[in-house]
Formats: structure tokens, C-alpha cells, sequence
């Protein structure tokens, strides 16, 4: 399986419209490649750089598995009108929260998870809410990284 983005290349730096410091958007992905028994696809998207431990940026799941990409700016609402539903991210928000690191080059991934079922979890759960309830449903994983640093 593999994830990609119109906006950035893998290791590449983020547009700033897709950050804190711009329109603070989600970026376009797209993937291809997954298991024909996909019944899902979950995405969290974290910065392990972060200072307080690895941030996280966005929790989405429950993403029709007939779905193979996510438009631009996504709506900040729990329930998507594909019926995919989003988690809260560490600032305490739902949906994408885009990179704003206090200093340096962070990293940031993308990754996203081809799932055997649909989850039973509610919108607005966390990453470990949605680690867990993956386990032993994951089919195949991707990821995208791009890097970003304030001016």
C-alpha cells in the first residue's frame, strides 16, 4: 500500500498552508494498494519530534474502504458526510491540527491503516483509542513524512 500527497513529496517540507502558520488546512492524500479485504482505512498523523513526546495531529477513521483519497481542508466535524469519523488531536480540537513546532525541522507522518472491519469507536476518540482498537485488524499500513520549520 501507499499514501502520497499532491502538496509535498515524501520528506519533503510542507506547504505552510497546510500549517499553523498559514490557513491551517488538511493536505490532499491520496493512496492506492490496498488488500482486497479492506473493510476500512483509519489515518493519525503525529510529530515524534515534538518536545512533550510525539503530538498528535489528526485521528480519522472509519473511511469508506471504497474511498481512496482525502480532498483539501477537510471539515473540522466530527462525522464526515462519507460517514468517516474524526478524533480529537492534541490541541484538544477534532479533525487536523497542522504542524506549528516551537523550534527546529520536525517531522511529520502520515499513516494510514487498510482495516479488516469498520471500528466501533466513537468521534473525538484519541490515538490510543484508535490504536487499540485496531489491534489485530490491521491489513496493511502506509506512510507519508514531510518536514516543516517555522520562518
Amino acid at each position: 500500500m501507499e499514501i502520497k500527497s499532491p502538496a509535498f513529496k515524501e520528506g519533503e517540507l510542507i506547504p505552510s498552508r497546510h500549517t499553523c502558520d498559514g490557513h491551517d488546512v488538511s493536505p490532499p492524500l491520496e493512496w492506492s494498494g490496498a488488500p482486497a479485504e479492506t473493510r476500512s482505512f483509519a489515518l493519525i498523523s503525529d510529530d515524534p519530534d515534538a518536545p512533550v513526546g510525539t503530538w498528535v495531529h489528526w485521528v480519522i477513521f472509519n473511511i469508506p474502504a471504497n474511498v481512496n483519497k482525502l480532498e483539501e481542508n477537510i471539515p473540522k466535524k466530527e462525522v464526515l458526510s462519507n460517514g468517516a469519523r474524526q478524533g480529537r488531536n492534541d490541541f484538544g480540537r477534532i479533525g487536523y491540527g497542522g504542524p506549528c513546532p516551537p523550534g527546529g525541522t520536525h517531522r511529520y507522518y502520515f499513516k494510514l491503516y487498510a482495516l479488516d472491519r469498520e471500528l466501533d469507536l466513537k468521534a473525538g476518540s484519541t490515538k490510543r483509542d484508535l490504536l487499540k482498537a485496531m489491534e489485530g485488524h490491521v491489513l496493511a499500513e502506509a506512510h507519508l513524512m514531510g518536514r516543516y520549520r517555522r520562518s
